[in-house]
């Protein structure tokens, strides 16, 4: 066996797209793993017992992170091809598995779950004001690039270099990625809570101005600097945010410290 048809190849990585969708408490991703390999079967080996033999070595439990299983669908691919030309063993395949699945869920978990979502999620909400009804196509589009083009890469490398991956993926830097998106999501957080404060110190002023004019006992409205000055400081302090937990700040440390916060000056204000 040379190589498999890219035809194949296709159908495999299309497959890996719904790895979750067989998902059981006991064999987790198991039954979707063998969903996506089943068509590579025929082509890799010349028998049933040869395909039976395949299906039950890939029986044992598979779990790790949905998007970054593209990686493993891929280099188990690579090495059931070197299997079939008689390259490598079936532990080579077992091994790859076992040691890969929780470095690469880890790695999802961080990166998409805890990262990317959190980012373009509040990217979306930002341009809510400006984009209205449309905000969250923005969300999706940004989002679904960022992870389709990531599992399509996965797979490609996998497929290529087996457990070689690993440099290639450690190359990425995705922890400083990860970093640099969740700065990128506080920073928006705090932007878009700035311009709350100033809508709803506008609306605040505006309903107390009518107030004024039917009782002269009402207090004054909200004053405009007094609006801005809110505005400013959700900005410095969602700067600040990000610049504790660059240092290492636990984030709920920083979260709790806000809250404390907020009530203090709520109470004095």
């Amino acid at each position: 066996m040379s190589a498999l048809p890219l035809r194949t190849v296709l159908r495999v990585a299309w497959r890996s797209l719904f790895i979750q969708a067989g998902y059981s408490p006991d064999a987790m991703q198991t039954l979707g793993l063998l969903y996506a390999l089943a068509p590579a079967w025929r082509h890799l080996y010349d028998t049933d017992e040869a395909r039976n033999a395949a299906v039950r070595r890939h029986l044992s439990t598979f779990n790790t992170h949905p998007y970054t299983a593209a990686a493993l669908v891929g280099g188990i691919l690579h090495y059931e091809l070197k299997l079939a030309r008689g390259e490598a063993t079936v532990e080579d395949i077992a091994r790859f598995k076992s040691t890969l699945m929780g470095p690469l869920a880890a790695l999802g978990d961080g990166f998409f779950w805890l990262s990317l979502r959190p980012a373009t999620g509040a990217v979306g909400v930002a341009l809510v004001p400006v984009l209205g009804v449309w905000a969250p196509v923005v969300f999706l589009f940004l989002y679904n690039v960022v992870h389709f083009v990531a599992r399509a890469w996965l797979f490609a490398v996998g497929l290529r270099s087996g457990a070689a991956l690993v440099t290639r993926v450690k190359s990425l830097r995705v922890p400083t990625w990860s970093d640099r998106l969740r700065s990128i999501s506080a920073l928006t957080a705090a932007g878009t809570g700035a311009w709350l404060t100033v809508r709803f110190g506008a609306a605040l002023h505006g309903a107390a101005s009518e107030a004024l004019d039917a009782a002269t006992d009402v207090p004054e409205p909200t004053s405009a600097r007094a609006v801005l000055g809110a505005a400013m400081a959700c900005l410095v302090l969602g700067a600040l945010g990000v610049a504790l937990v660059e240092r290492k700040v636990q984030p709920l440390a920083v979260l709790y410290g806000a809250a404390a916060l907020a009530v203090v000056l709520g109470v004095l204000w």
